[in-house]
């Protein structure tokens, strides 16, 4: 046990955070999963959390592996997986696995494993984003050099996952502008793109809108129509969400006794967070936000004691990337933003998704290892 602790390095905090929201993630998905026991494993509840810590510690594994792998290395593969994950989305995009109506995943051969191309896309750009800026801060303020070579790639990306999952494509682009204003791109020019994707995003809505009530346009318009017009709408999973949450009070019914798991859809993974509130009250649920914001504050800080611009963009980019995602999630479940289908990072029921979390969350580790190498060697050199 102890040769192990003395191979894990990089930032002690994180690691603590991780554990917990694992502890959590287990507590929460054992209790809402029952309902899909019994209907689909004939009540073998055991199955479903038995198969989550199997792919969590295979997590965190990805995340151990991720951190013992200097930082800088991730910049050369970060051009590699950029160049992996777009034909990976053209293929998602017509001829992906269709779920929901959505052509969000891609089912590998022979293992059969289903997997979201966005979220190895979401880390490939990220890395991608990070390299560009580092190599162009001497001509950081062109337009031509600079700004137009570093907003194609994330324009593409973002366009390839729009159809299918515009949530992700949101979280992604706004990951990439804080990004870019953290890279010193020039602030009009950053603006200026905010503006043409506000406006985009409304046309894309007025589409979506008046469009045809089929497929997954019948989804983003019965979800942007639900949430602009609750009283004349089906508001199922928002108000069994509020009824969750509201049950749970201040200090919850203590975990294993939601009663709402068994009528809110997806409640291990989409509505999570409400699970938890129902059983570990608004105490539960300050708790796990305020995990989420801790993370955030230790990539910032990692961020900024970094030994150089590309593992302080890494950080800063994965650090807010994930905690967008976790915020997203959290605003759905208390009915702030329509449903969006956005996983809760480390706590919701999932498989491949859990994986690419614990690899950006190890990479994040992998820089703070960097600067803990670096205060070692300093104090070397200092009792000397």
């Amino acid at each position: 046990m102890t040769t192990l602790l003395d191979k894990i390095k990089g930032d002690r905090t994180i690691w603590i955070i991780v554990i917990i929201l694992s502890m959590i993630s287990l507590l929460a998905v054992y209790s809402s999963t029952g309902t899909l026991a019994y209907r689909y494993r004939a009540g073998n509840t055991e199955y479903y959390i038995f198969k989550h810590l199997i792919i969590m510690i295979f997590g965190l594994g990805l995340m151990f592996l991720a951190h013992k792998i200097k930082y800088t290395h991730y910049s050369r593969l970060s051009q590699l997986a950029v160049y992996i994950a777009i034909p990976l989305l053209f293929i998602t995009l017509f001829r992906g696995t269709t779920i929901n109506e959505a052509n969000r995943w891609l089912t590998l051969p022979i293992i059969n494993i289903s997997f979201q191309s966005s979220d190895f896309a979401k880390l490939a750009i990220i890395m991608y984003l990070a390299r560009l800026l580092t190599k162009k801060q001497d001509s950081i303020k062109d337009f031509q050099s600079a700004f137009m070579p570093v907003i194609l790639p994330v324009v593409i990306i973002c366009g390839l996952i729009l159809p299918a999952n515009f949530s992700t494509a949101a979280v992604l682009f706004t990951t990439c502008v804080v990004l870019m204003f953290i890279g010193r791109v020039s602030f009009k020019y950053i603006m200026a793109m905010v503006g043409i994707g506000l406006m985009a995003a409304f046309i894309f809505v007025a589409i979506v809108i008046n469009m045809p009530d089929t497929g997954r346009v019948h989804t983003w318009k019965n979800r942007i129509d639900t949430h602009l017009n609750k009283e004349n709408n089906d508001t199922y999973q928002a108000d069994q969400a509020k009824i969750a949450i509201a049950s749970g009070g201040i200090f919850g019914k203590l975990p294993g006794n939601s009663t709402q798991r068994n009528f809110l859809p997806h409640a291990y993974s989409d509505f999570i967070f409400a699970i938890i509130i129902e059983e570990y009250g608004l105490v539960g649920g300050f708790v796990v936000l305020m995990l989420y914001l801790m993370l955030l504050y230790r990539g910032v800080r990692i961020a900024h004691k970094s030994p150089g611009t590309f593992g302080a963009l890494l950080a800063a980019g994965l650090s807010f990337s994930l905690v967008f995602q976790a915020m997203v999630n959290m605003a759905v479940a208390v009915n702030l933003l329509p449903v969006t289908g956005q996983p809760l990072p480390l706590v919701s029921m999932g498989g491949t998704s859990l994986w690419f979390t614990s690899l950006a969350i190890g990479i994040i580790l992998s820089v703070s290892r960097k600067i803990e190498e670096n205060q070692e060697y300093g104090n070397k050199l200092a009792t000397a």
